[in-house]
């Protein structure tokens, strides 16, 4: 069965080479494992969603609770899912606009048509916070 969950997290000292080694490890490791999504950083939390089998993303969720970059792992949303929002993106990077103004507009450009509009509206959210 597919999941997705979407979480946030707090980095608030993680350097840009940390997070481009994540990235580059995601890309690497997600597509053996049938994980899709996305990833945003805003510099001092992240905001991740995850897609795949249960068991799988269950597993990295595991994992990521446990990697000391990053702290206070809260799960805001965990559902079974017909189909993936996110196929094609092993960990699509999503920037977040220096403008706080335009990152509402850039997100509503850039964020998959297939999420869930309650998923949807917590991503933008998040990204509107700073």
């Amino acid at each position: 069965m597919l999941s997705q969950f979407l979480y946030i997290s707090t980095a608030p000292t993680l350097p840009r080479e940390e997070l481009e080694s994540i990235l580059a490890t995601s890309a690497r490791n997600n597509p053996e494992r049938g994980i899709t999504g996305l990833l945003l950083f805003n510099g001092r939390n992240f905001l991740q969603l995850l897609e795949g089998e249960e068991s799988e993303v269950a597993g990295l969720m595991e994992r990521i609770t446990q990697d000391p970059r990053h702290s206070g792992v809260s799960v805001l949303d965990k559902r079974p899912i017909a189909e993936r929002a996110c196929p094609d993106w092993a960990m699509k990077r999503v920037m977040i606009a220096e403008s706080i103004a335009s990152r509402r507009e850039m997100l509503e450009r850039d964020l998959p048509l297939e999420l869930d509009p309650e998923v949807r509206k917590m991503i933008v959210n998040f990204a509107v916070l700073n």
